[in-house]
This record gives structure tokens, sequence and C-alpha cells, in this order.
């Protein structure tokens, strides 16, 4: 294992080896301790994404997720609230749930079969003394927050507040109708990189001309200001044209009109969270290989020119929707040189699978422009480990969102 910085010299010194307009120096990704420390100031403090409330229908409905060496268990509590709790048992610490998803009538520890409602509280413990104080060994609980069908858990004592949060996302998520919808499809990666490398990659398009051939047909984010043609800036006044005029009949409002990535994040204002909406190129109406639909239209769109909603949340958590399907990014660091990113693919709560939609046809936009990411990611990974890598300088018109995560997450580590 290698002997970090952290174990050598302060936080402060290591933070001030980041110079503002370049990438990050190798022992960000390499250390053991400073990931440590990430797991503590960035990810138990913030909120995170777990799932959507469409994946627990029912009281008793259940998933889990794993946050390094922390598994947490989401459930639908009786009273239908949405509930989040340490998967562990209150006994000796058993693992309760090993299943990914399930519903159940109580959770029941498979090693001395204490039994917990499915709100938490400790039920039966057989063998134990009498007088044994069963309102203090219920579950453990974290902190839940639901937007408009999106579900966020926090580990901190004190979250970070979240109205901020859903006041931004709750218009546009109600809209696409995230919480009437159903899941479609579920596939789970786990990517040999360091989760920042996986931001990086995702807070610039600077790399998709080449790499996403398929992507760049369907919008207009490599088409920054500054590399704009005349031609290419009249279609995307056309674009924006066309869809304020079929998105004013829908109630909706255009949050991005120019090329390029919207900025993400705000770094002065600590904003983790953004919700914008953005224009498809000519002839498509759908994030699909041909730009078609792939299944019925969303939540309340009457029409398919509504173009693409993108919710973001650090640290976990991005999201494209388009007309008639959505899909959410989960992303959950398993270890220092590895990421699990878990995509989800939405639609319409009343949509039939082979009637009103096929899985291939679905999945095969995203499911291909993530592969495409996660290769990348992995060879700067491998790239970063060597002990030649030195910190290049980031291009101040392609990569702004990526310099302002590079800020945000520094700023992070010493707050």
């Amino acid at each position: 294992m290698q002997k970090g910085p952290l174990h050598d010299v302060s936080l402060e010194h290591l933070v001030a080896l980041y110079q503002e307009g370049y990438g990050l120096p190798r022992a960000f990704y390499l250390d053991t301790a400073l990931y440590e420390h990430e797991l503590e100031t960035i990810w138990r403090r913030g909120s995170l994404f777990a799932g959507h409330t469409c994946e627990l229908p029912r009281p008793g409905d259940l998933f889990t997720f794993t946050l390094d060496t922390d598994s947490v268990l989401v459930i639908r509590a009786d009273e239908r609230q949405i509930r989040a709790f340490h998967n562990i048992c209150t006994h000796r610490g058993t693992l309760l749930c090993e299943e990914e998803r399930g519903n159940v009538r109580a959770l029941v520890c498979p090693y001395h079969q204490w039994t917990f409602s499915r709100n938490g509280t400790l039920l039966r413990c057989a063998g134990m003394h009498e007088g044994i104080d069963k309102k203090a060994l219920g579950l453990r609980p974290l902190h839940v927050k639901t937007c408009e069908g999106l579900i966020f858990v926090s580990f901190a004592e004190t979250p970070p507040p979240f109205e901020g949060a859903c006041e931004v996302m709750a218009p546009q998520a109600h809209s696409q109708g995230l919480a009437r919808a159903k899941v479609a499809k579920v596939i789970e990666y786990e990517i040999a990189a360091n989760w920042k490398l996986v931001w990086e990659n995702n807070r610039e398009c600077y790399h998709c001309n080449v790499n996403h051939p398929q992507y760049i047909k369907s919008n207009f984010d490599i088409y920054e200001d500054e590399r704009s043609s005349p031609l290419m800036r009249q279609r995307l006044e056309e674009a924006l044209a066309r869809s304020k005029a079929a998105w004013q009949n829908e109630g909706l409002t255009i949050t991005h009109e120019r090329g390029g990535l919207a900025a993400f994040p705000d770094v002065e204002r600590n904003i983790w969270y953004s919700a914008t909406r953005t224009v498809l190129r000519e002839d498509y109406e759908s994030e699909s290989m041909d730009g078609r639909r792939v299944a019925p239209l969303m939540g309340d769109y009457r029409n398919a020119h509504v173009g693409v909603l993108r919710l973001r949340a650090l640290p976990n958590f991005w999201n494209h929707s388009s007309c008639d399907h959505a899909v959410s990014t989960r992303l959950l660091p398993a270890g220092l040189h590895k990421t699990k990113a878990r995509l989800t693919w939405l639609v319409a709560g009343d949509a039939q699978e082979d009637v009103d939609y096929r899985l291939d046809d679905l999945t095969a936009f995203w499911r291909l422009t993530s592969e495409q990411d996660w290769e990348l990611c992995e060879r700067v990974q491998r790239g970063v480990r060597s002990s030649a890598y030195r910190p290049g300088p980031l291009s101040q018109t392609r990569e702004y969102n990526l310099e302002a995560f590079l800020r945000w997450y520094v700023r992070q580590l010493s707050l």
C-alpha cells in the first residue's frame, strides 16, 4: 500500500499542491489516507442519490446499496414513508440483507433471528435477558429526503440543507413524471477508476468529438461559442426557436440557450445541484440512436419536442431525460481505484415492455455512451498511476466545468 501524504504532511500542505487551471496532482488519485478523508468529508456528509421512489411501490419493498464499507437499506415503511437504515443488526453487526432488492414483512437477522419492523424498531430478540431496552436497539437510521421521485440519503448527523436542491429540481422532475414512472432496466457497472476521474469525464465534452460520435449527433454540447461555425450557430438558433414555441404550450422554459455545457457546479456559492433543459439537434425527439422516440411520452408532456432535462447532484448523481424516457446514473466509490455505477432507465408508469417499448432500443444510446466513458476513465486511471504523470493545463474554453468540479472538490476537503 502506498504511504500517502496525509500520513506525512498536513491536509493544508496537500491541498496547496493543487494549482487552479490544472488537473489534480498524482497523490489525489493514489493515496489511501486521502481517500478515507474524502469518504468522511464529502460522501458521509453530503446528500447521496440512492434511487427512485417508483422502485419501492409497496410497503416492504426495499433495495440496498453500498458506500465503500457501509451497506445501506432503503425501504418503503408501513406508513408508506421511505426510510433508510444501516444494513446491520444492532446485536452483533451482522449484515441483514444480502439481496439488492426484495419485499419483506419484517427484517430478520440471519445470525440470531433478531427481528425488526419495516420501520426499524426491534420486535423480537429471543434468548436475551429480561428488561433489555428494545427501544434503544432499533436499526440505525439515516436521513432521507425525497424530491419528485428522487431519493437522497445522508449519513451526516446534520445533513446539508436540501430545500434549495429540491426547489431547483422539483418543477422539472414533476413535468418529467419521475414520481409516476416505472423502472424499465437497471445495469450495474464496476469501473476500474477513482470516483473523481468519473466525474471529471462527465464535466467536459472536450473528448466527445472522437469518443462519442453517436452522442454529438443529438446535442449541441461540443459547440461552445468559440467553436461554433456560422452554420452551427444558425442551427442552434433554429432549434431554440422551434423548441421555445413547443415548450410554451407545455409550460416549460429553456434554461441553457448556448452551445456547450451549462455551468456546474457553482463553487463560490457551494451549489452542488442543478437542473437545466437543453435543445436537441434538428430531427431529434429523443436521446436515442436515431433520434426517434423509443417509448410513450412521459409525465405531463403532450408532444415530443421538450429537449433534454439534465439533473445533477454532487457527489454521485446525474440524469438525462428525454420526452419518452429518463436515465439516471448513480456513482458510489468502492475503493481507491474502483467506482460502481448504476444506470436506471425509467419510462411512463403504464408503458408495457415489448408493446410500447423494446429494451434494446430504449437502452442502446446511454449504454453505449456510458461504456465509452467508463473505458476512457479506466485508461486515465492507468495513466495517472505512472511515475511520469504530472497534471497538465486545462482548456479554458472546453474544460471550464472540469475546473469548477476540481475547485469544488478541493474546497470540500477543508470544510
